[in-house]
């Protein structure tokens, strides 16, 4: 299986910038972690759509501008759904002064990061996924 990336959005309309420089570098990433890439499928919602997915699958009653799930491939290929809140992204750029694409791209790359085995629940995994966010951010092409 090759690298496939898909875009769907569920209670919004959206849909990312330089769909192609995109889907290259998400692939990109996924090789460097020395992972073979499968098929990702990024799905753009609101709020309310993240915050149910959250609520019936982690018995979270809090927002969140992501959430990952790994799909298994009998091929030992990364793949995965990958869920963001568009206006959770557009709130963190605000708050972190970034650009609403760099926030995006920032958490596109942390839905990869997860399903490549990453956490974020200690203070040290926290540490490790800003800075393996902040490498592969370096290392886009495109803006």
């Amino acid at each position: 299986m090759s690298c496939k990336i898909n875009f769907f959005s569920e209670n919004i309309t959206f849909a990312p910038k330089s769909k192609g420089k995109l889907r290259n570098w998400i692939c990109s990433v996924v090789e460097m972690e020395g992972r073979v890439p499968g098929e990702f499928n990024f799905i753009f919602c609101d709020d309310e759509y993240l915050m149910q997915l959250n609520y019936k699958y982690l018995k979270h009653r809090t927002l969140t501008d992501i959430i990952t799930f790994p799909v298994e491939d009998e091929n030992s290929t990364l793949c995965g759904d990958i869920f963001i809140s568009i206006p959770r992204v557009k709130e963190n750029a605000g708050k972190f002064n970034q650009t609403t694409a760099d926030e995006l791209h920032r958490v596109m790359i942390h839905g990869i990061l997860h399903l490549a085995g990453y956490h974020d629940k200690s203070k040290q995994e926290k540490e490790e996924m800003r800075r393996k966010e902040n490498h592969y951010l370096e290392a886009r092409l495109f803006t």
